[in-house]
């Protein structure tokens, strides 16, 4: 199955030659969870710290749907 993710921030050095939010597919088997995506992307575990899945945050054991769009941002300080 297909899946689109968009990766944010620091992450997009994790997808090379793209701008920052710039969708891109990620084939993945059947029953795919979050962090599956996570560990083929090679992201370290501490540095996605909230991640989207059509729109609405979700655990890391979220099971992923064809066509789902996942985004993943870093941890972000403010003040």
């Amino acid at each position: 199955m297909r899946v689109r993710v968009k990766l944010f921030a620091s992450l997009r050095r994790f997808a090379e030659g793209l701008a920052p939010g710039t969708p891109f597919e990620v084939e993945l088997p059947e029953g795919a969870t979050l962090q599956i995506v996570v560990d083929q992307l090679k992201i370290p575990p501490e540095e996605a710290k909230v991640v989207f899945v059509n729109g609405i945050a979700q655990p890391m054991d979220w099971s992923l749907s064809p066509d789902d769009e996942v985004g993943i941002f870093p941890p972000i300080a403010g003040g």
